[in-house]
C-alpha cells in the first residue's frame, strides 16, 4: 500500500495531548497528516510535513479520528414503529417490548439478518463510523444466539454475547432454568465466536445475583465484562460492573454518589446513549456528573429497533452537548477515544503515529460544528485502515 499525504487541514484532532495544543484533543490547526500502511505514519502542521507517494487535499476542512461505536444491537428483523408510536403518545417503555424483536428474529434466514446487518453499518460508515462493536440478545435460544454472532463476526471482531437481554416468554415460568441454559449450553455455543459477554441487569430483565453468575461464567470462557446498568431504575448494575472489572457499563442514567465513586475509583467506562433517552423521553444521563468526578466516559449510538433506532454519532455528540453537559470537545472525545476506551483498544479512536489510520472528514472548519450543526450531514468523506471507505 502506497503512503499518502492528507495535507491543508483546517483542524485536526488527533487525541494526543503531545502532539497538538494540550488538550486532550490534541488539537493541530493548518495540520498534515501521512498515512502508510493502514497506519498513521505522521501527524503535525501541515508546514512541516514530509513526502508521501499521493496528495490528497482536505481544502481546509477539519479532520477526527473514525467515530468507535462501542454499543449496538444490529443483529435483528422487523422494526418497532407501532411501538415508537405509542410511546410518543404518551406509553412509557419498558424492557418487555424486546420481545417483539426476538420474535422477528427468530423468524428471520441469515440472508436477511445478515443484509439488514450490512445496511446499517454502511449507513453508519456514511455518517463517519470506523469500529463498531454489536450484540446477540434477540434470539435467545442457543441456535439463534449463536448464529447472530457467527454472522456479526464476519463484519466486527467487537462482538458480545448477550443471551441475557431478557428471560423470553418460553422460560417466563422458570427464568433460572433460562440463567442455567445462558451459562451453560449457549455460552459453550456462542463463546468460541465472540469476545465480550453483556447482561441487561435491570427490573424485568436479570437481578444482581443472576447477572453475577452470567458475568462470571462468561469470564471463566474468556470473555470480558459488559454490562446493561442502570439504565431504567437505580439498581445494582453500575457498581457490579466495577467490582466485576467489566470494560463498560452501559447507560448509567440513574446513578447514587456510591455509583460514581466507584466508577471513578475504578476502570470501567461509562457508556452513555442518548438516543435512547431521546427516542423513550426518559430522564438524561449526567455526563457532567461523572466527568467532574473523573470517570472515564464514552458515547454510543446503543443502535436498536426499539429504543435507539440511530446510527448516528453526530446526532448523539449533540444530544450530549445539548442535553448532557458535555462540551463539544468532551463529545468528540468520548465518541472517538472514549469509545476505544470502552472497548479497551489503544489503535484506534485517535489520530498519531502507530495508530489504524481510521478518521472522518468534515465538510466544517472545526469539530465543533458536529455539535454547533446537529442534523447537518457534515461528514465528507471517510477513511478506513488508510483507505478511501465512503
Amino acid at each position: 500500500m502506497s503512503s499518502t499525504l492528507i495535507t491543508r487541514i483546517g483542524t485536526l484532532v488527533t487525541n494526543d495531548p503531545a502532539l497538538g495544543d494540550g488538550s486532550p484533543l490534541g488539537l493541530i490547526e493548518d495540520a498534515a497528516l501521512v498515512l502508510d500502511g493502514g497506519s498513521v505514519a505522521w501527524a503535525g502542521r501541515a508546514a512541516d510535513a514530509p513526502d508521501a507517494d499521493e496528495r490528497h487535499d482536505a481544502g481546509g476542512r477539519a479532520v477526527i479520528p473514525g467515530f468507535v461505536d462501542s454499543h449496538s444491537h444490529l443483529v435483528f428483523a422487523g422494526d418497532r414503529t407501532a411501538e415508537f408510536n405509542a410511546r410518543m403518545s404518551g406509553r412509557a417503555y419498558s424492557a418487555g417490548g424486546i420481545r417483539t424483536t426476538v420474535a422477528a428474529t427468530r423468524a428471520a434466514t441469515d440472508e436477511e439478518l445478515e443484509a439488514n446487518l450490512t445496511r446499517h453499518l454502511d449507513e453508519a460508515l456514511r455518517q463517519g463510523t470506523t469500529t463498531f462493536e454489536t450484540k446477540s440478545g434477540y434470539g435467545l435460544t442457543v441456535a439463534d444466539e449463536a448464529r447472530a454472532l457467527r454472522i456479526a463476526a464476519r463484519h466486527t471482531e467487537e462482538v458480545t454475547y448477550l443471551g441475557a437481554h431478557i428471560v423470553p416468554p418460553d422460560y417466563a415460568d422458570d427464568p433460572a432454568a433460562y440463567v442455567a441454559l445462558v451459562t451453560g449450553e449457549m455460552l459453550d455455543a456462542c463463546a468460541p465466536h465472540a469476545r465480550w459477554v453483556d447482561v441487561f441487569c435491570e427490573k424485568g430483565a436479570f437481578d444482581e445475583d443472576q447477572a453475577r453468575a452470567i458475568l462470571t461464567a462468561g469470564a471463566a470462557r474468556g470473555l470480558v465484562p459488559r454490562v446493561h446498568a442502570n439504565q431504567l431504575t437505580y439498581g445494582p448494575g453500575v457498581r457490579l460492573a466495577v467490582e466485576l472489572e467489566a470494560a463498560s457499563a452501559d447507560h448509567c442514567t440513574h446513578l447514587t454518589q456510591a455509583d460514581v465513586d466507584a466508577l471513578a475509583s475504578g476502570n470501567t467506562v461509562a457508556t452513555l446513549l442518548p438516543g435512547a433517552e431521546f427516542s423513550t423521553r426518559a430522564e438524561w444521563p449526567d455526563a457532567r456528573r461523572l466527568l467532574d468526578a473523573g470517570v472515564t466516559v464514552a458515547l454510543s449510538t446503543d443502535c436498536n429497533p426499539g429504543s435507539s433506532f440511530t446510527s448516528s454519532v453526530p446526532f448523539c455528540i449533540a444530544l450530549a452537548v445539548r442535553d448532557m453537559g458535555m462540551t463539544p470537545d468532551e463529545a468528540v472525545w468520548s465518541a472517538t477515544a472514549g469509545g476505544a476506551a470502552a472497548l479497551r483498544r489503544t489503535d484506534i479512536g485517535r489520530l498519531a503515529p502507530g495508530a489504524r489510520a481510521d478518521l472522518a472528514v468534515l465538510d466544517a472548519p472545526s469539530h465543533v460544528h458536529l455539535a454547533y450543526r446537529p442534523g447537518v450531514p457534515l461528514v465528507r468523506e471517510v477513511w478506513r485502515r488508510g483507505a478511501r471507505a465512503a
